[in-house]
């Protein structure tokens, strides 16, 4: 079956998005902010679940019309084939969200949606009253500039959400940012990577299962395993796919803190992702790490004085972090902070400055390249 697939990620994160589509082999439609269009089929659906790491969710996109009044929203889902997907018995629940739209109200909108796909499957099925008992089918709309897209969430729980982080200290980064940032900071295996902030050890978790060839989905589940128009000998084949690309590289990675508890929950985190053996865990203050004549690239994300700690001590931090860096030069050095004058209090100019989210937080991702004095 060709299904047109929409997948959706962080702000900043399209491009990179847009590139592992792309090695996937699927074709890409389109990008706007914070989504991927691209073309698929019921395996696509299971192998961008399984291996995007910079996606949120993936989404099976039925169709998209223009839609400035209630009655043309009804009419536009109306039309849709959604008695191609979701059987007689199903849940279908609705959510959604509109943008720069004359459809503003979502709660309206959902009740609007739900009323045209009971009006179209009544149709097909030749009832009125569905029982809503078997397999739940995430019926989610998106309404930019009047314009409608409706679709059904094949992911379930975000994909940002492995499975290997239990548990997590104060103001953690999404996993799917800390694969942006490892990937951004072009990790290689002669050269070591070091987060010597790393707290529940995200960033140094992420690079390991990279270089590895980890698939970042390949423990969990997803909605669409449940789907009755995907064979289940898909989702083997995509698991199993994803177990014989796995490999064992020579790449390092540092992950030290200076608070135990950090420390011990990364070690943890390291065992349950399966990258033990390429991530080093232990406790350190990063204001006194030593290159010790290695290649090096720094990638941290430090307290950013919002949610953690002061914004006062955080700017001390930064200050102490920023002399101490560059004595490590000729390593490069990648720091994400919400802080907007991080350059200031670090002492140094960045090279290059990428806006990024974690989450609804905005954050700028500072790289300097040649971190001297």
């Amino acid at each position: 079956m060709k299904l047109e697939l929409v997948a959706t990620c962080l702000f900043g994160l399209e491009k990179l998005l847009g590139e592992e589509i792309e090695a996937l082999g699927y074709e890409r439609i389109s990008t706007i902010d914070g989504r991927v269009t691209f073309l698929g089929d019921e395996e696509a659906v299971a192998l961008s679940n399984i291996f995007l790491r910079f996606a949120e969710r993936v989404f099976i996109k039925l169709g998209s019309f223009h839609a400035e009044s209630f009655e043309e929203l009804f009419e536009g889902t109306r039309a849709l084939p959604w008695s191609d997907f979701i059987g007689r018995d199903d849940a279908f629940p609705v959510k959604g969200h509109a943008i720069k739209s004359a459809l503003h109200s979502i709660p309206d909108c959902q009740a609007i949606v739900k009323k045209a796909v009971v009006r179209s499957m009544s149709a097909e099925y030749g009832i009125e009253q569905f029982s809503e008992v078997g397999t739940k089918y995430q019926i989610e709309f998106f309404i930019l500039n009047d314009e409608a897209t409706l679709m059904i969430d094949t992911s379930g729980t975000a994909l940002h959400k492995r499975g290997y982080r239990k548990d997590a200290l104060g103001a953690p980064i999404r996993e799917t940012l800390a694969a942006a940032i490892a990937k951004i900071s072009r990790p290689r295996e002669n050269v070591l990577l070091w987060d010597p902030m790393c707290g529940s050890g995200t960033i140094a978790i992420e690079a390991a299962m990279m270089m590895n060839n980890i698939a970042p989905g390949k423990t969990r589940s997803f909605a669409a395993e449940e789907f009755d128009f995907i064979d289940k000998a898909i989702w083997k084949r995509a698991r199993e796919e994803a177990l014989e690309g796995e490999s064992v590289s020579d790449f390092k990675v540092f992950a030290s803190d200076i608070d135990p508890a950090a420390v011990a929950l990364a070690e943890k985190n390291a065992a349950l992702a399966g990258v033990s053996d390429t991530v080093k865990v232990f406790l350190s203050d990063a204001r006194k790490i030593s290159a010790e004549g290695r290649r090096g690239t720094v990638v941290t994300n430090p307290p950013y004085g919002e949610r953690l700690g002061t914004k006062r001590e955080a700017e001390a931090l930064y200050r102490e972090i920023g002399e101490h860096f560059r004595s490590l030069s000729p390593w490069q050095v990648y720091v994400i902070t919400s802080h907007p004058a991080f350059e200031r209090y670090y002492g140094k100019k960045a090279d290059k400055v990428r806006k990024l989210y974690n989450g609804m937080l905005t954050c700028y991702l500072y790289q300097y390249f040649k971190n001297d004095r």
